[in-house]
């Protein structure tokens, strides 16, 4: 692995770990169902009338990324009325990232890491259990899982796409946004997103680069998807990192709450009504 190989990673490790961290908000650790331990960071709504059980919201950071980060798209959900929880995924963490990238080199350790069927088990795992921890405090109106990179996967995973990982999610959500998702390739057969009947946004940017293909690569999931409450957004000009947090990243970041808010509301009453016109991006649904 070269120098600057190394310095990327460092610097994307650290982006993911401290971009925009809320260090107020309250953090929990919990034992999941192997007996492992599934690190959250949580961003709860403010409490009294119709927020006394809210809606939750669970994100599944990319591969190296950590419970500490995405915290934009955490507080934008809680100040919309969710109860918004980044999920840490220690298996594929920034540790893993940077012993795999030392022995592979950067595209040769993700690769592992999002080709590595054991990883998918364990974020699900991490899944079920922050589900679980939420849903003892009350029984949620409604779920959505969101996620990026890496996180998409576990977002398609979950919601029945089929993969050549052999690995199956339970559909425990109401709704899903999968951001900078994959398309067919190592990981989903062509068509493998054809089974998913509930409402899922797919979010993209036009300099979103993926390990096997570009951001209209990244768009294929959305034409195999059967019509009702699918949506597709491409930010123009938004990088991979950008979705995290990372970089000159405002404008992505504001176009990324917009869209994932208005998605919501409208899944969340069963209208999804078509999306509105936004400055910077293009939006379709069906």
């Amino acid at each position: 692995m070269t120098r600057s190989q190394r310095l990327f990673i460092v610097l994307m490790i650290l982006g993911f770990a401290f971009a925009r961290a809320s260090w107020a908000q309250e953090a929990a650790k919990l034992a999941r169902a192997d007996g492992a331990e599934t690190p959250l960071r949580v961003f709860r709504p403010a409490s009294g009338g119709t927020q006394s059980c809210a809606p939750l919201a669970l994100i599944s950071p990319g591969a190296g990324g950590t419970e500490n980060g995405y915290a934009y798209l955490a507080e934008g959900l809680r100040d919309r009325g969710w109860l918004a929880i980044v999920i840490g995924h220690k298996e594929s963490g920034p540790g893993v990232l940077l012993s795999k990238a030392a022995r592979s080199g950067l595209h040769g350790g993700l690769t592992e890491m999002v080709t590595d069927p054991a990883l998918h088990r364990d974020r699900l795992m991490d899944v079920a259990a922050a589900l679980g921890w939420a849903e003892k405090q009350c029984q949620r109106p409604y779920k959505v899982l969101l996620g990026h990179s890496m996180g998409s996967q576990t977002v398609m995973m979950e919601a029945g796409a089929d993969n050549k990982l052999g690995v199956h999610g339970q559909d425990r959500f109401d709704a899903y946004v999968a951001i900078s998702p994959s398309g067919p390739g190592s990981i989903f057969p062509e068509h493998a997103w054809s089974k998913i009947h509930k409402p899922l946004y797919v979010l993209t940017g036009t300099q979103d680069k993926g390990l096997e293909g570009d951001w209209q690569w990244r768009a294929r999931p959305y034409d195999d998807l059967a019509p009702g409450c699918k949506w597709l957004g491409v930010i123009d000009g938004a990088t991979h990192l950008n979705f995290a947090g990372i970089g000159f990243a405002a404008k992505t970041k504001k176009l990324t709450l917009d869209s994932v808010g208005l998605f919501l509301d409208g899944a969340k009453r069963g209208t999804c009504n078509a999306p509105k016109a936004e400055t910077g991006m293009e939006l379709k649904s069906m």
